[in-house]
């Protein structure tokens, strides 16, 4: 049975991170590529990642290159690719500087691996997978960006600290923009089952959702030199699982929405059906009417920076 290939474009800790959970999980053969000012990093980190394979148990082929040919035929393509934020460079230098790494990203898997389901993990994410797709021009169902799934694992991962339950008791969805307007759906979590709200309560519950909202803050915050790297990247190998394995997840990711929840034809993060044609569904879920005052605050927000990237870009 041919092994599926994943090409991972970008070796920071992100991308190596995510090729250690794929390799370990043996979801296919991997491709690490970064940029030639790096040296053989991302040689290094695969012939690394590969040596661990004796002691793990897995056999997938690992290799690192800076050349996109290395990539050719890619069944599944995931981009990290980009810079954090500098002291003193504005969000808007942050925004431009990543949309043009993610366009000519973008230009070499149209080019190498056309017929590749990309999953974009770059911020600011939700700008980030609209710019990807408008410049390879792949079906929507194709592309996509990772957050709803990181997201929710840390709902998730602070609800069951505060309840003394095991974390894969907690079913959790998390939707709209990957940022300070993501929607954690409180009607939806339960825990065994049984509704949260009839376990926490309402003050404590908007304590959660707003630790969940600052997550990656907080993490950030703590490191001082770099942001997380283990969570997204365990999220984003899921993704590549529901994908390679045609698991047919229902999970939140940034999908295309054009009427599905009224968005207008941008990626926001709603809940779908992952398998091996990438998004096969979108799921259109009911929301009480604050929940949806918040999601609809939230895909303004997408579309705003959407339009801020476009003017930055000069169209």
């Amino acid at each position: 049975m041919k092994r599926a290939k994943i090409s991972i474009i970008g070796a920071g800790n992100v991308g190596a991170t995510t090729a250690h959970w794929c390799a370990a999980a043996e979801l296919g053969d991997i491709v690490l590529l970064d940029i030639p000012e790096l040296g053989t990093v991302p040689q290094g980190k695969s012939l690394d990642l590969s040596q661990a394979g004796p002691i793990m148990g897995f056999d997938s082929a690992i290799i690192g290159t800076s050349d996109y040919a290395d990539t050719a035929g890619s069944d599944v393509v995931v981009v990290t690719a980009g810079i954090p934020r500098k002291p003193g460079m504005s969000r808007d230098d942050l925004l431009a500087t990543n949309a043009r790494i993610v366009s000519k990203v973008a230009e070499q898997i149209k080019h190498t691996s056309p017929q590749a389901i990309v999953i974009v993990v770059s911020n600011p994410l939700d700008a980030m997978v609209q710019r990807l797709w408008q410049v390879t021009g792949f079906e929507p169902r194709r592309v996509m960006g990772q957050a709803g799934v990181l997201d929710s694992a840390r709902f998730r991962t602070f609800v069951a600290r505060e309840l003394g339950v095991s974390v894969e008791d907690v079913s959790a969805m998390l939707l709209g923009g990957h940022g300070d307007t993501m929607v954690p759906l409180t009607s939806c979590c339960t825990v065994g089952g049984i509704p949260v709200a009839q376990l926490i309560a309402p003050q404590r519950m908007a304590e959660i959702v707003q630790r969940t909202r600052d997550g990656g803050a907080e993490i950030v915050g703590l490191l001082k030199t770099g942001s997380a790297y283990y969570a997204p990247a365990a999220a984003t190998a899921q993704m590549v699982e529901a994908i390679v394995r045609d698991k047919k997840r229902l999970i939140a990711c940034a999908a295309h929405c054009d009427r599905e929840y009224g968005v207008g034809g941008y990626f926001v993060g709603v809940p779908v059906v992952l398998g091996g044609n990438g998004v096969e569904r979108i799921i259109e879920i009911q929301m009480t009417g604050e929940e949806r005052a918040q999601f609809d605050k939230s895909a303004a927000a997408v579309r705003a920076l959407v339009e801020t990237m476009e003017r930055l870009l000069g169209g």
